[in-house]
């Protein structure tokens, strides 16, 4: 037997929320200590890892004691479906991972809502696609990567960060100079063939963003090395004004 404070340090969960749940006839304590502290058995902590599953999976609290609850609930068959909703956040969570990593590491606001699918960025989404949703250039880039796997994604995101590690090698030169200024010309023309065409005015904002100071700066720095973000953002500076 395992007092209310015990099961809290084993399971993580509250006191308060312990107490909650005895309240609302979710999971009652096997018995009381003589000064009324809950006490809970093995088969109190199996219907509370039912709980916590149910509850990973935004299911209502009123919804998980009706299922468990039921006399023909059947846990093997419960943990199944737990397991394959479970999966399914799991590849949801990984897109959206996938999806910020291409924002960060790349420096493109693509808007592909389509890795979200819920209703929660709605308004979001409403907002975002009146910045870019309707722009040439975002409808060039869901064109050209609508077939990319999560291979394609890497490895286009892997070659783009290589066009900085050769900025980085040049970064002691003056960013007017020939070389940096061909790597300038070889950047633009890599964000054309794999993204979108990339005008001077992009170009531009681009290298104002990769410069900013911000995580794409710390992210292209950690890469190629501290000042690469601050050298590419002048060398593109002066390639666009040129």
């Amino acid at each position: 037997m395992m007092t209310v404070n015990e099961v809290s340090k084993l399971t993580g969960v509250s006191i308060r929320t312990l107490q909650y749940y005895d309240t609302i006839g979710l999971l009652k304590p096997v018995a009381y200590t003589g000064a009324g502290y809950r006490l809970y058995d093995d088969t109190s902590l199996e219907r509370l890892q039912q709980i916590l599953l149910f509850r990973e999976l935004e299911f209502p609290l009123k919804e998980i004691k009706r299922i468990i609850d039921a006399p023909n609930f059947n846990r093997n068959r419960a943990l199944e479906q737990q397991i394959e909703l479970l999966t399914m956040k799991k590849e949801h969570l990984e897109n959206l991972i996938t999806f910020a990593r291409g924002i960060k590491g790349i420096g493109v606001n693509y808007m592909d809502f389509k890795v979200f699918d819920t209703k929660k960025i709605d308004e979001y989404s409403k907002r975002a696609k009146e910045l870019w949703g309707h722009s040439a250039e975002y409808k060039e880039y869901e064109e050209k990567t609508k077939n990319w796997t999560k291979e394609d994604e890497a490895a286009a995101a892997d070659e783009f960060m290589k066009i900085f590690v050769e900025f980085g090698q040049m970064k002691e030169m003056d960013p007017a100079d020939e070389p940096a200024q061909a790597q300038v010309k070889k950047l633009q023309d890599y964000i054309t063939e794999h993204f979108y065409t990339c005008s001077l005015k992009i170009l531009n904002g681009l290298g104002r963003m990769y410069a900013g100071g911000g995580d794409l700066t710390e992210n292209i720095d950690a890469v190629a090395g501290i000042g690469t973000a601050e050298f590419a953002g002048k060398a593109i500076d002066i390639f666009c004004r040129g």
